[in-house]
């Protein structure tokens, strides 16, 4: 089996710079990251720091030639992706594996249109409860990363070379036997969770102690669970209690990474999450009445900074 030698990122956010400072301090790799011009320079005059320890990553521009990269990891936020597969374009060869690290349920469908739906794994990143301050990332619980193909009844060797790197770097993973599955109950995680805490600036802490906060989580996921029977995946009130297990492991006084968008003046990730199952219960002839509010909040928010 080829080992992975060459991977790449792009995008150094609270995920993707927690990674990145994993894949960092694995020797036995090439690790680059893939920034423009005016990141790198930022990078350089102020270091990314992981659990306080500074980084100096070995930067390369989007339009530089160089060795195709076995794994590309892209982390970027969903408002930036179109953006991120062109920067990426110099680094896929014909083996390269990418991943998205990305929220939602499309970011796949969006990169394989691109390069090849062949080139991805699925994945979904679960339980970590890392925040990004300035250059500063934090987190306490690195959670999972939930990867494979689409199904996992056996592991591709693709899975297998993945898997290696993982163990090495020291990634925590798990290979669900359905992917598909997997990710849309990451999705609906989001759809309650992240959206909940921005509406209200609520840490995770707060859906454990306030009843109110815990059924606005609730109400905002059985309308994901609706839709998702529509596209063919099979969520049920018992994947609602695996969210609140889940909430159990994270520090109480976290964030979402949409509330540190709404509290920093960002662009959230709205579109891709009670947008698009808005759009999707029309289709289906679905109503999400809580999803079309929290839209219609969330945006507002946006605005108001």
């Amino acid at each position: 089996m080829k080992k992975i030698k060459n991977v790449s990122i792009i995008g150094l956010g609270a995920i993707g710079g927690s990674y990145a400072a994993k894949l960092c301090d694995t020797d036995s790799i090439d690790f680059t990251v893939i920034a423009d011009s005016r990141r790198i320079e930022k990078y350089y005059l102020n270091k990314l720091t992981v659990n306080r320890k500074p980084y100096d990553f070995n930067f390369v521009q989007p339009d530089n030639d160089g060795d195709y990269a076995d794994l590309i990891l892209i982390a970027v936020k969903y408002h930036n992706l179109n953006q991120a597969i062109d920067s990426v374009r110099k680094r896929v060869g014909p083996e390269t594996i990418i991943i998205s690290l990305l929220n939602g349920i499309d970011s796949e469908e969006i990169i394989g249109e691109a390069f090849g739906i062949d080139k991805l794994l699925y994945a979904s990143c679960v339980g970590i409860d890392a925040v990004r301050t300035d250059n500063d990332i934090r987190y306490t619980t690195f959670g999972k990363l939930y990867f494979g193909e689409r199904l996992n009844q056996l592991h591709t060797e693709r899975v297998e070379r993945v898997k290696a790197l993982f163990d090495e770097a020291q990634i925590p993973y798990f290979i669900p036997e359905d992917m598909l599955k997997a990710i849309w109950w990451k999705y609906m995680v989001n759809i309650g969770v992240n959206q909940a805490s921005a509406v209200l600036g609520a840490t995770y802490g707060v859906f454990h102690t306030i009843h109110e906060a815990h059924e606005l989580l609730d109400a905002a996921m059985k309308e994901v669970i609706a839709v998702s029977a529509k596209a063919g995946v099979s969520l049920g009130e018992e994947d609602i209690a695996e969210v609140h297990k889940l909430l159990g492991t994270l520090s109480a006084d976290g964030k979402t990474s949409m509330l540190q968008d709404i509290e920093a003046g960002r662009k959230t990730e709205v579109e891709m999450l009670s947008g698009a199952l808005r759009e999707m219960g029309k289709k289906h002839g679905v109503p999400t009445p809580v999803n079309d509010t929290l839209f219609r909040m969330i945006r507002t928010l946006e605005q108001m900074k």
